[in-house]
């Protein structure tokens, strides 16, 4: 099953927009780097902790990877990314190996015990073809952990601008999961909300973080802007103290899966 944006997802423009935001995202992804917590105490909850093979998909600023590093006994760990920029992130470590460019036309490695992704799979075009590498990469009753977001991500801006990424719905995972050779041991969604005082501030918190990227043919005017600002009051709500708040929606879908023998 292939998944199309609005626009043909771009990848060079998804890799410079989060090489751009490789500082300020360590920053200010406040709910990725939850996320990746969350996701982490699953892969404790139902993962060996000796780990000789791992694969991590889309890995950014290591929120998942720094957690694997130094809470598992990881022997091997294979870090993805589009831009190599993000070795930054890390110091020289003789467990670590970099695996450089666009996951859909990288071969995998081999022999895994573990694939993981946090925040990252819903960049890929073809998520089960994804699924079919994994399948293929890891042995028999191995592990693949993830977690990706569910249709109401960033819902707020979709409804005023158009612009984002088409996400799948858990039910629709699970089943490309199951049909691809894996047995799912937990799949769960959640809602997160970020509050901003004004409406500018919920852009500056998504340029910040790399979001941009999904509005590669949309340029803001200042005409643009204004609108949006008023468009936006509708999703304000005041909070105890009477002061106005504007929430920003984020919708992470977690999934512990096995391969099946």
């Amino acid at each position: 099953m292939k998944r199309v944006n609005h626009s043909d997802i771009d990848k060079s423009q998804v890799a410079l927009r989060f090489a751009q935001a490789g500082q300020s995202y360590v920053e200010h992804a406040v709910v990725q780097k939850q996320i990746a917590q969350h996701l982490f105490d699953l892969i404790q909850q139902y993962c060996p902790a000796h780990l000789n093979h791992v694969l991590e998909i889309g890995c950014g600023s290591g929120n998942l990877s720094h957690l694997l590093l130094h809470h598992l006994k990881v022997k091997h760990l294979v870090l993805n990314d589009l831009y190599a920029e993000i070795q930054q992130h890390f110091p020289p470590h003789s467990k670590i190996e970099y695996l450089i460019g666009d996951i859909e036309r990288l071969e995998f490695p081999q022999h895994l015990d573990l694939i993981t992704s946090s925040s990252a799979l819903q960049w890929v075009q073809n998520l089960e073809g994804i699924f079919q590498k994994a399948f293929h990469s890891l042995k028999p009753d191995a592990y693949f952990c993830f977690s990706t977001f569910g249709q109401q991500n960033l819902q707020e801006i979709k409804a005023l601008t158009g612009q984002g990424l088409d996400y799948f719905n858990i039910e629709t995972i699970q089943n490309l999961l199951e049909r691809n050779g894996f047995e799912i041991l937990q799949i769960s969604e959640q809602t997160a909300h970020l509050n901003f005082k004004y409406p500018k501030q919920v852009l500056q918190h998504l340029k910040a973080t790399g979001v941009t990227a999904t509005a590669s043919n949309f340029r803001w005017t200042k005409q643009s802007l204004v609108d949006f600002y008023q468009a936006y009051q509708q999703f304000s709500y005041r909070d105890e103290s009477g002061q106005a708040q504007f929430p920003l929606t984020y919708h992470p879908i977690y999934c512990i899966a096995r391969r099946m023998p």
